[in-house]
This record gives C-alpha cells, structure tokens and sequence, in this order.
C-alpha cells in the first residue's frame, strides 16, 4: 500500500511538472488478476490453468519498458529473428490515458485483470470449426491466452510519457500456430 500511495503522490506531482514516473516491475502480486482471469478462462474450457513464470515476467517487462520509452508506446511485436528476436508467445495491450476538459492529462486506472478480460472478450470472434475469427475481428490474443501447451505466463507494464500504457505478456510454449488449433 506505501508503494501505490508513494505512486500517486509521485504521479501528482509529476503531473505538475509533466515529468512521468518510470513504473516498477510488476511483482506477482500486483499481476494476481491477470494470472486468475487467464486461468478462468482456460478452466472453462477443460484447459489446465497456467503458472506464474517470473522470468517471462521480467522478458515481458523488459519489452514493454521498451515500447513505453524508445518506441513512442507503439504496439510492436518483438521480431521473429534479429536482436530482439521473440522467444515466446506475446499479448500486447495500450491504455490510452485520460484526457481531461481542462486539456490536462492523467494515467487511466487499468487493472491487470481488466486486461486480460479484453482479451478474453476476442472468444465472441473466434469460431473453433473453421479456427479463425470473424472477418475483420482480432481473437489471436484469446487464442495465444488457451493455447493448450501453454504452461506458463510473465507479464509486464510500463508507463509512456503521455501517460498511456503498455501491457505485455509472454507465454511458453508459444502459441498460435498457422493451421493448428488452441486445444
């Protein structure tokens, strides 16, 4: 609870000062949401529930903070092959932030939960007989989150200096495979 209060306090007053705070690494904790409403989701489906990896957290962290401070907080998929070659299987997620009347900007309450929940939201576009989503819908991300040889989840979030947010989760084994279906 300090940390969150020492967290908004620190965000107030960069708000001031239109400096914004660098986020710490989500801890276990912090992400519970996140690991509970992919395993709600996955146990629906008869899947087994995933474990929490902390090394794909921190490979997860390590992207988003990426993204948040020399990308622009552009949704960029790691690269298949090269220096930022992608090991794992990888969600992403941006929060805009709030936009205020007085034209001041503020950090939109986004929980890890809430996340995962629009991800889940993509089941309505997925249809399992032809294993493809409705014409011009996304479901990659519902699908990555039941992939059946998925095991394991790390996820990570990092504030962009317009006070949006970058999400990212890594999953291992991967998923997602062309021609093949999640479970």
């Amino acid at each position: 609870m300090q940390t969150r209060n020492a967290l908004l306090v620190l965000t107030a007053f960069c708000s001031a000062c239109n400096v914004m705070p660098v986020a710490p690494a989500r801890t276990p904790a912090s992400m519970f949401g996140m690991l509970a409403a992919h395993n709600q989701v996955r146990t629906r489906l008869g899947l087994k529930p995933l474990s929490w990896s902390p090394q794909l957290a921190a490979y997860a962290q390590d992207w988003s903070a990426y993204l948040a401070s020399s990308r622009g907080c552009r949704m960029i998929h790691r690269q298949e092959a090269g220096k930022d070659y992608r090991q794992y299987g990888e969600n992403l997620f941006w929060a805009s932030p709030e936009y205020w009347s007085d034209g001041t900007l503020s950090l939109q309450p986004v929980s890890a939960a809430q996340v995962a929940d629009d991800w889940a939201g993509e089941r309505q576009h997925y249809h399992y007989g032809s294993n493809s989503c409705r014409p011009g819908k996304q479901c990659g991300h519902y699908t990555q989150m039941i992939w059946r040889s998925t095991t394991r989840v790390g996820c990570g979030m990092s504030f962009c200096p317009d006070y949006g947010q970058v999400w990212v989760c890594s999953y291992d084994p991967p998923g997602n495979w062309i021609g093949e279906r999640p479970y």
